[in-house]
């Protein structure tokens, strides 16, 4: 009886598996960043300045029902913030540019408008930087370091939500979407980090019936 019910399971699971597989899409997807970090040392807040950088990577689109679907991806993404810093007489610039390999998972409602589908969508994600640059006046580029600990520049897991809408032109998909950070991204405890981000992106997909 056991066996038979195993044999069920499993039979069951391969057909939703088959399922699924037969109707999901998938395709490149790319576009623009236009990022902001927060930083509080000490107390003292220091206004970020809007940094623009880029993603890249690849979006499925898995259906939930006859109007929801399941939208995760993974991207390569550059996000950071440029800073401005008055010293006495003399203003200080300077900026930090993480870049991420970031899987967000939206869950989105399509519906019919004419020739096209609208959709609104809204998740979570969670983000791991693997590289990026610092920059500041007179002094040499330099690759962040990320960690906890003063000699670190920021700590290298972040997780947030994201709300965005978007069209879908025959599977030609161009969203807009807003991330904020909930992940104290600083490496010291006295001090705050946190990434949000508006983005443009444009995709297509291939597959699914």
């Amino acid at each position: 009886m056991k066996n038979f019910l195993r044999i069920v399971l499993v039979s069951c699971l391969l057909i939703i598996a088959a399922n699924v597989q037969a109707q999901m899409k998938f395709g490149p997807v790319a576009g623009v960043n236009f990022s902001k970090m927060t930083l509080i040392y000490g107390g003292i807040s220091i206004d970020p300045q809007m940094l623009v950088g880029f993603h890249l990577g690849g979006l499925a689109e898995i259906p939930l029902s006859d109007n929801f679907v399941l939208q995760p991806a993974i991207l390569y993404s550059a996000k950071g913030s440029s800073y401005s810093l008055d010293i006495g007489e003399a203003t200080y610039e300077m900026s930090m540019g993480p870049n991420f390999i970031e899987v967000p998972i939206y869950f989105a409602y399509k519906f019919e408008l004419e020739s096209m589908k609208l959709f609104l969508k809204a998740g979570p994600y969670g983000a791991y930087a693997v590289g990026g640059q610092g920059k500041a006046d007179d002094e040499e580029d330099w690759d962040l370091e990320f960690g906890e600990g003063e000699d670190k520049d920021m700590k290298p897991l972040d997780f947030g939500l994201g709300i965005g809408g978007g069209v879908d032109f025959n599977n030609l998909i161009i969203s807009l979407q807003y991330e904020f950070g909930l992940t104290n991204l600083a490496p010291v405890d006295d001090a705050e980090m946190k990434i949000s981000v508006f983005s443009i992106s444009i995709g297509y997909l291939f597959g699914g019936k």
